[in-house]
């Protein structure tokens, strides 16, 4: 009879843990979806009311309280693009000395790991006074005293593009090591029985099968650079410009900062906040459009691949 009582003990207990193991992560999964759902819903209600033609296309006026917001809408592309330009390949070569070159073991490759862990937890403000003394104050001044000019030693674009790709590199080299270690073995085993060399093997079978994981890179440094202020403000990014940046040295607007002076810095809060809402709300959309780009690219790759 008790060994009954603790079968019965043992396979109600079972039971519970069985359904917790699968209870909870699910539980976690649809409150985080609710969560998010919410917030969109919060800025959706408050901010659409304010979304307008004249809002998106024109410059702001009256010390921002007033016109539109087309100038941060475009340094904020315009930034993200350079950033990825800058910041994608460097990490995609990283992740592929790291996977197909490096001894796993050695100094040198534990080194560089150890580097790409430490970025990865260091506040985005750091980044931002690293980017003014290495990129504005070194490099900069050293092409203005080489070239004789005054144009490069100012915060510009450039290097809040630059900064924003050092902030990201983690997020890229992380995603694509990944992806490259989950192309099979067999088939660098095969390119290599066949003749290729081990650049060829790379460039004509890993990175081709790997392309998916490098655009889930881009997405996460593109979702992660488009939405940080703290950097931008020491490297480039201005409050109020109306004017588009001509050139990589001027100056821009950024939607986050401007969202941030908008909430902590206008002379009236309360007739400023439906303009943060929209603010906001348009922030959503453009870090959302260009995270879909990149998926629908990512999907049309896999589908080709099929």
């Amino acid at each position: 009879m008790s060994e009954l009582l603790l079968q019965k003990k043992h396979s109600s207990y079972y039971y519970v843990k069985s359904k917790l193991s699968t209870g909870l992560p699910l539980f976690a999964a649809v409150f985080l979806v609710l969560l998010i759902a919410l917030l969109l819903l919060h800025f959706i209600w408050h901010g659409a009311p304010g979304i307008t033609w004249a809002f998106l296309t024109e410059a702001p006026r009256n010390n921002n309280t007033e016109g539109g917001i087309f100038p941060a809408i475009y340094g904020t592309v315009f930034l993200v693009f350079i950033m990825s330009l800058l910041g994608v390949p460097i990490g995609t070569a990283t992740a592929i000395y790291l996977s197909e070159y490096a001894k796993q073991q050695s100094f040198f490759s534990r080194s560089v790991r150890f580097g790409v862990n430490t970025l990865a937890g260091v506040p985005s403000i750091v980044f931002g006074l690293f980017g003014v003394g290495f990129f504005v104050q070194f490099i900069g001044k050293g092409i203005d005293t080489a070239a004789q000019t005054t144009i490069w030693s100012k915060p510009s674009l450039i290097w809040a593009a630059a900064t924003l790709s050092v902030l990201t590199l983690p997020v890229v080299i992380v995603a694509v090591e990944e992806a490259l270690r989950n192309v099979p073995q067999d088939l660098r085993e095969a390119s290599l029985a066949l003749g290729a060399t081990k650049w060829q093997t790379i460039w004509r079978v890993v990175l081709p099968n790997s392309q998916t994981g490098i655009l889930t890179g881009t997405i996460l440094a593109v979702g992660r650079g488009a939405g940080e202020v703290a950097p931008v403000i020491f490297v480039g990014a201005v409050y109020s410009l109306p004017q588009l940046p001509d050139s990589l040295a001027d100056q821009f607007m950024h939607m986050g900062y401007h969202i941030y002076v908008l909430a902590t810095q206008s002379p009236n809060a309360a007739d400023a906040l439906p303009l943060q809402y929209a603010s906001t709300l348009v922030l959503l959309m453009l870090a959302f459009s260009l995270n879909l780009t990149a998926a629908y690219i990512r999907l049309r790759i896999r589908r080709s691949h099929k």
